[in-house]
């Protein structure tokens, strides 16, 4: 059985810490592989490669650093498919949709790292009496990324493009509920010693990761919970953060769309990567014109997904993560169903081995159950009826969360009233819908600091200028 180890200065290493775990696999509940617990001497020694190594890096010219993202995308690209089995191994997302999320992350760090050719990482600006000042982005120097478990393998390649592109170095964290793909990521790119380092474990390794005096920024994706501890690590350090924490994103329907084929945007939006997805879709608000077709439809939809194994093809819907994730989303519906909801599909525990959870589509919900307040991350789909766009809008508004928002209509007034919901990202007819250029940051509790595009190069330098005058 495999014993995952730490990648520290470009070779493989046990953790510091001789106790184990065991990853198991979701679908099945066999064992996968043994990871560490966590261990700070093991934080130490990585952070310290990459404190070492960073000078070197950061002397590389900007097109060598992108040449060396380019040919990782290249790796990565070429192996997606064994990626995407191991990640289902790991937490069950069906193979081919692992593949494909894989291969666009691989795309997504070609143009993040392709964005540091028109990043202003020097400009000079003229000043009075011949003087001139010149503005200088320069790299942090080591920073920690901190990832999930819903896509171990896309949020790395996410976060380092521009933090490696700008010149720092990196130490990488991966959820302990799923390490595995993300190791054999790294032994894939087969990083130059101390560029890219690998650290595993919980929180055992992970707060004195974001606490660490030379890690100066720290890039997290992850609970709420855990969101908070990590910045306020980081802040007592003085040192950045950027949070991309929960969310319990809206939806709204408007009257004037094709309620069948809204129902199957929303579907997806709803139930992919068995709605173990930041943005997905947890709160539906649909107009009563078209709420009967938009329901209907819906509840087909919900009721044609195909619990399995993600190994199996015919598979729409794999397991989620684990034991705990499958008796909260659980917990989500026992809830509702007190209060008063309806379950129109759905909504009841599979017998047998893994952790498998149906399609569920409520209605008759409202504010006071869980499933419209608390972030489930599972395949629900709540709908309440609402009697205007406007009384959408406004119920949508009402959440401590803030993180995206997805609007179907035809109409340019709700269009426009639509933008001004308080979240980082509102799609207008297509969820998801958008490429690097996208620039956002979260509001509310959904967490903190602009990310995508040329932000994300901000985040990774710090500016400072020098005003040169004439002599004399």
């Amino acid at each position: 059985m495999q014993t995952l180890q730490n990648l520290i200065a470009g070779t493989w290493q046990e953790s510091a810490d001789k106790t184990l775990h065991a990853l198991i696999d979701p679908a099945t509940e066999e064992l996968v592989a043994h990871r560490p617990g966590g261990s700070a001497k093991d934080v130490d020694d990585a952070v310290r490669a990459a404190v070492d190594a960073q000078p070197k890096w950061a002397a590389r010219t900007l097109a060598e650093r992108i040449e060396l993202l380019h040919r990782w995308a290249d790796t990565v690209t070429e192996h997606a498919l064994e990626l995407a089995e191991l990640e289902c191994r790991e937490m069950g997302k069906p193979v081919g949709l692992g593949r494909t999320f894989i291969e666009g992350a691989a795309l997504g760090l070609r143009a993040a790292a392709d964005q540091a050719h028109s990043y202003a990482f020097e400009q000079s600006i003229p000043g009075p009496g011949g003087s001139t000042t010149r503005i200088v982005r320069r790299p942090l120097g080591a920073a920690a990324v901190i990832t999930p478990w819903n896509f171990p393998v896309p949020m790395v390649l996410g976060a380092i493009g521009p933090l490696l592109a700008a010149g720092n170095t990196v130490v990488v964290k991966p959820s302990e509920r799923a390490s595995l793909s993300v190791v054999r990521l790294c032994e894939l790119l087969d990083p130059p010693p101390g560029l890219l380092n690998l650290v595993l474990g919980d929180a055992r390794a992970g707060i004195p990761l974001a606490e660490h005096a030379d890690v100066h920024l720290v890039h997290f994706t992850g609970s709420v919970t855990a969101g908070r501890a990590v910045g306020a690590a980081a802040g007592a350090r003085l040192h950045r953060s950027v949070l991309e924490l929960g969310g319990k994103d809206p939806v709204m329907i408007d009257a004037d769309v094709d309620p069948v084929r809204t129902a199957a945007a929303v579907a997806f939006g709803a139930f992919v990567n068995s709605g173990q997805i930041c943005t997905s879709m947890e709160r539906i608000y649909v107009h009563r014109a078209v709420a009967e077709p938009f329901i209907e439809a819906l509840v087909a939809q919900a009721a044609g997904h195909v619990l399995g194994d993600g190994r199996d093809e015919r598979t729409t819907l794999g397991p989620l993560v684990d034991w705990r994730q499958r008796d909260l989303v659980h917990g989500h519906v026992v809830d509702a169903v007190a209060r008063g909801a309806t379950v129109r599909t759905g909504g009841t525990v599979p017998e047998g081995p893994g952790f498998f959870y149906p399609a569920t589509v409520l209605t008759g919900v409202d504010e006071s159950m869980a499933v419209l307040r608390e972030e489930t991350f599972g395949p629900l789909a709540p709908v309440v009826v609402v009697d205007s766009f406007e009384e959408g809008l406004d119920r949508a508004a009402r959440s401590r969360f803030g993180l995206a928002a997805t609007v179907y209509t035809e109409n340019a007034d709700h269009i426009a009233a639509a933008e001004r919901l308080p979240v980082g990202v509102v799609w207008v007819n297509q969820w998801q819908g958008g490429g690097p250029e996208r620039l956002y940051e979260p509001a509310g509790i959904s967490g903190m600091g602009a990310t995508g595009a040329h932000a994300a190069y901000d985040a990774a330098t710090r500016p400072a200028s020098i005003h040169i005058a004439e002599a004399g």
